[in-house]
C-alpha cells in the first residue's frame, strides 16, 4: 500500500512537470515562463556557490526565529486566555485584527520600525502567532472536563495533571497549528524580503532575478523556497511526532 501512493504522487508529480514543460514550449517569449530544464540547470548552478549557503541560511534563520517566537507566545498567550478571561477579551479583537490586515500593508508598516535584515522575524512572527493562539486556546477549551474533575477529586497535582491530561489533548492541535504555521512562516518572510530587499537574503535574489527578467534563476529560487522549507516541516514534525509519544507513553 506505501509503494502505490509513493507511485501515485510521483505520477501526480510528473504530470504537472509535463505540464508545466508543455506551457513553457507552447509560449514564443521564453523569459515569461522558464522550462523544468532550464529551472533545474539554473539550481544545479547555485547549489555549489557560497553566496547561495549564506542566503539560504540568512533567510532561514530570521524566518525560524519568528516561527519559534510566535510558537512561545502563542502558546503563552492561549493558555493565559484560557485561565483568564478579562485576557481573553483584550487579546480577541487583537488576534482578529492581525488575521485581517494583508501581510503587505504589514510589512510596509514594519519597515517604519524595524530594520529591513529583521524584518523577517517580525513579519513571520506576526503570520503564526494567531494560528498558534487559536489552535492551542481551542485545545484546552476542548480538554475532556471529567478528567479534570477526576484529578481534581483524587487531588493531582497540577504538575502531574499537566503532562497526564492537558498536554495530551491539547497537543494534536498544537502541532496542526505548526504544520500550517511553518507554512505561513516562509511564505510571509520571504514576501517581507521581496518587499524589504535586506542584503544576503533569499527575498533580494528573487527581486533581482525578476529585475533582470532571468526567469530560470527566479523559478530555481522558487523551488529553493519550497524544498527548504518542506525539509524544516519535515524534521520538526518528526520531532513532535517523537515528543508525542512520549506523552503518549506517560513520560514526563
Amino acid at each position: 500500500m506505501e509503494w502505490n501512493k509513493r507511485i501515485k504522487q510521483a505520477a501526480a508529480i510528473l504530470f504537472w512537470v509535463a505540464v508545466w514543460q508543455f506551457g513553457a514550449m507552447a509560449i514564443p517569449q521564453k523569459f515569461l515562463l522558464a522550462s523544468p530544464l532550464e529551472t533545474l540547470e539554473k539550481l544545479v548552478g547555485l547549489v555549489p556557490t557560497a553566496v547561495f549557503w549564506q542566503r539560504v541560511g540568512f533567510s532561514a534563520l530570521r524566518i525560524l526565529a519568528g516561527f519559534f517566537s510566535a510558537l512561545a507566545a502563542g502558546v503563552v498567550l492561549a493558555a493565559a486566555s484560557a485561565w483568564l478571561e478579562p485576557v481573553r477579551v483584550l487579546i480577541r479583537p487583537l488576534m482578529q485584527l492581525i488575521k485581517a490586515v494583508p501581510v503587505a500593508s504589514f510589512i510596509i508598516l514594519a519597515l517604519l520600525w524595524v530594520r529591513s535584515a529583521n524584518l523577517a522575524v517580525l513579519i513571520s512572527f506576526l503570520m503564526v502567532l494567531p494560528v498558534v493562539y487559536t489552535a492551542v486556546l481551542e485545545g484546552i477549551q476542548q480538554t475532556d472536563r471529567q478528567l479534570l474533575e477526576m484529578a481534581k477529586v483524587f487531588c493531582i497535582p497540577f504538575s502531574r495533571a499537566l503532562w497526564a491530561i492537558w498536554l495530551p489533548q491539547v497537543w494534536p492541535y498544537f502541532v496542526q497549528s505548526c504544520t500550517v504555521g511553518m507554512g505561513l512562516a516562509w511564505k510571509s518572510g520571504i514576501a517581507a524580503e521581496v518587499i524589504g530587499l535586506p542584503d544576503g537574503s533569499i527575498g533580494e535574489a528573487l527581486y533581482q532575478a525578476k529585475l533582470y527578467l532571468e526567469t530560470g534563476e527566479l523559478f530555481a529560487w522558487t523551488a529553493v523556497i519550497v524544498l527548504v522549507s518542506g525539509v524544516f516541516e519535515a524534521v520538526f514534525v518528526r520531532l513532535l511526532a517523537a515528543a508525542g509519544r512520549r506523552l503518549e507513553g506517560g513520560d514526563a
